[in-house]
C-alpha cells in the first residue's frame, strides 16, 4: 500500500505520503496559481510514487452535515478515480487545518500559509489518522510493552 494523502484547497493542495510501515510523511504542496497545472502535477507525483490509494481530507460540518466544501472535494474525488483509476478514501478532516496551523508560531503564520506548509501538515494528520484506523500494525517481535513486565 502506498498512500497520497491530500488536503484539497482551490488555491493549493497539501500532501503527504504514508505505506504499510504506517507513517505519515509530509510532501511539498502543489501552489501553481494555475489550476491545471497543480492537477497535472498532482497526476505526475502519484505515478512517479506508484501510489496505491488517495486519502483525501473531507470537510464536513461540525454538525457532521456536507457544506459546500465537501461537495467541491466530492467532486474532486470523483475526477481523481475517473482519470487516475485509484481507490479513493473520504476521511474526516474537521480541525486538522487548525491542528496544523497550531504548530507554527502566530509571527510566521502568515508568510508560511502561501508556502502550503500548513496544507501539507494537515495532509499528513488526515493520512496518519488513515494509517492507524485501517493498519493493523503489530509490535516488532520480541517487543514488551512496560505493562506486561
Amino acid at each position: 500500500m502506498k498512500c497520497l494523502g491530500i488536503d484539497y484547497g482551490e488555491r493549493r493542495i497539501g500532501l503527504s505520503y504514508g505505506d504499510e510501515i504506517g507513517v505519515a510523511t509530509p510532501l511539498p504542496a502543489l501552489t501553481d496559481a494555475d489550476a491545471e497545472k497543480r492537477w497535472s502535477a498532482l497526476a505526475a507525483l502519484a505515478r512517479q510514487r506508484r501510489i496505491t490509494d488517495i486519502v483525501l481530507g473531507w470537510p464536513l460540518n461540525m454538525d457532521d452535515s456536507e457544506g459546500f466544501k465537501a461537495k467541491e472535494v466530492e467532486k474532486f474525488a470523483r475526477r481523481l478515480e475517473s482519470e487516475l483509476g485509484l481507490p479513493i478514501h473520504l476521511v474526516d478532516e474537521r480541525l486538522t487545518s487548525y491542528e496544523a496551523e497550531s504548530s507554527i508560531p502566530k509571527a510566521k503564520r502568515r508568510d508560511v500559509r502561501a508556502s502550503g506548509l500548513i496544507d501539507s501538515r494537515a495532509a499528513t494528520i488526515i493520512l496518519q489518522d488513515f494509517l492507524e484506523q485501517n493498519l493493523k500494525l503489530s509490535p516488532p517481535e520480541g517487543f514488551q510493552a512496560e505493562d506486561d513486565m
